[in-house]
């Protein structure tokens, strides 16, 4: 009778929170009051000697109501870090579980995945990095820690870094970058002064282009921005009356006929003008 209650117990705590139903690791509180109320209840039971077989599937109802209500844990998001607010809570285990991934975050080298973040760039250019992860981060008690390996030395090995106190934030930018920055930059992303995920970058500085190819870019910019300050446009050509008798095609019979027209109206025009002047001349004296 008693191994068949222990069995019947024991099939009860591994249905009470099957895979399916991981709840959030922030909700253990309400999971810790239900199965205190349900000790409760089991104790009363074996007080009253009633019978186990009825009493466990029942508490085990009840708690599973319980845990369907619960807000589910967030899904894991590779490749690294440690997604805390992934973290479930195995209630058939009374244990917590996180996600299983590296705390170093790889980079892209050469446009592939690879071990650090490359970044090329000129002496005397700026260089920026950018310490952000594709997870979910706690709202609070956030902070970055840079370090750097320098003599041109690409390393994950913690050993190769120092601090670097001023960059504090989740960018750090190099103006100008020089020679000597040549090596890997390390961002470690911490919640409470605990590890969440660490990325790496690899810098690598090239020297400047020669002065003359430099004056060149410039004026070639230049070119390119120039505009002119007016717009050209085309207008029609009106030639006068002299370029257009001076043209040999322009002295056709029918333009010769419209030229003798046109001399005799203005010879009349003319006549008239002169008659109507001495006309107003004799007649006012």
């Amino acid at each position: 009778m008693r191994s068949r209650e222990k069995q019947t117990q024991k099939e009860v705590e591994t249905s009470l929170c099957p895979p399916p139903l991981l709840p959030d690791y922030d909700e253990r509180s309400h999971l810790h009051d239900a199965f205190t109320q349900m000790t409760h209840s089991l104790q009363e039971i074996a007080a009253a000697q009633g019978s186990f077989n009825i009493a466990f599937p029942d508490a085990a109802e009840k708690m599973r109501k319980v845990i369907m209500k619960l807000k589910g844990a967030q899904a894991c998001v590779p490749p690294c870090g440690f997604q805390d607010v992934a973290r479930r809570f195995l209630c058939y285990g009374c244990y917590s579980k996180a996600c299983n991934f590296p705390l170093d975050c790889p980079g892209e080298r050469r446009g592939l995945e690879g071990e650090e973040t490359d970044l090329t760039v000129t002496r005397g250019q700026q260089a920026k990095f950018s310490c952000t992860v594709n997870f979910q981060l706690p709202k609070e008690e956030i902070t970055y820690s840079w370090k750097f390996a320098g003599g041109g030395l690409r390393t994950q090995d913690q050993s190769y870094f120092r601090d670097i106190p001023r960059a504090q934030g989740y960018l750090a930018r190099i103006r100008p970058v020089q020679p000597t920055h040549s090596g890997t930059f390390s961002c470690s992303i911490l919640h409470d002064q605990r590890p969440v995920a660490r990325l790496y970058f690899f810098l690598n500085v090239t020297s400047a282009p020669p002065r003359g190819e430099i004056e060149l870019q410039v004026s070639f910019r230049k070119v390119l921005r120039w505009a002119p300050k007016e717009t050209e446009t085309l207008e029609p050509w009106r030639p006068s009356l002299g370029e257009l008798l001076a043209r040999p095609e322009a002295l056709t019979p029918g333009n010769q006929c419209l030229l003798a027209a046109l001399a005799a109206v203005a010879s009349a025009s003319a006549t008239l003008m002169v008659w109507v002047f001495f006309r107003w001349y004799f007649k006012g004296n």
